[in-house]
């Protein structure tokens, strides 16, 4: 890899990380704000309802005892429903509650205002998505040890809480 291509995957980076940093919650009293991680854990809840609790500590790169306590504290606060398996009495099905789907709801709404207008052409758009989904699928198909993205819950929608 060149010196010029090296600089622009770092540039990509720190511009998504830059990004991130500018989208606000919305600040409706109604939305239930999440930290960093519990946003993690709601992201693949919400593109994977009814995943199972070790699908998605490992999606969320999350340690098991990590993960149990940041999914009783989203249970608590009423983001998170547990449901028991139909298929084994030992396993858990996680799934978005309907306050979690009204705070992405504020959530889509909040970005929605915060960027229209910042990009008009939707092709710009959808290429920007497109690679972007790309680089996520990869990067956890790395992890992973795979060579075959495709497996990893994301999907188009964005998804925090």
């Amino acid at each position: 890899m060149s010196d010029a291509e090296a600089a622009s995957l770092h540039e990509l980076a720190d511009l998504i990380l830059a990004v991130g940093r500018q989208l606000r919650p919305p600040s409706d009293p109604s939305f239930e704000p999440c930290t960093p991680i519990e946003i993690s854990v709601m992201r693949f809840i919400n593109h994977n309802p009814g995943t199972s609790a070790r699908a998605a500590s490992e999606a969320t790169l999350l340690p098991t005892s990590n993960f149990s306590r940041v999914l009783r504290g989203l249970e608590q606060r009423g983001l998170v429903d547990r449901v028991v398996d139909d298929r084994s009495a030992r396993s858990v099905c996680l799934y978005p509650t309907e306050k979690a789907r009204r705070n992405l709801q504020y959530l889509r709404d909040n970005w929605d205002r915060t960027l229209r207008g910042i990009v008009d052409d939707p092709a710009a758009i959808g290429a920007v998505n497109a690679t972007l989904r790309r680089i996520e699928e990869e990067l956890i198909a790395r992890r992973r040890g795979t060579d075959s993205p495709g497996l990893t819950g994301s999907s188009s929608a964005p998804a925090q809480t």
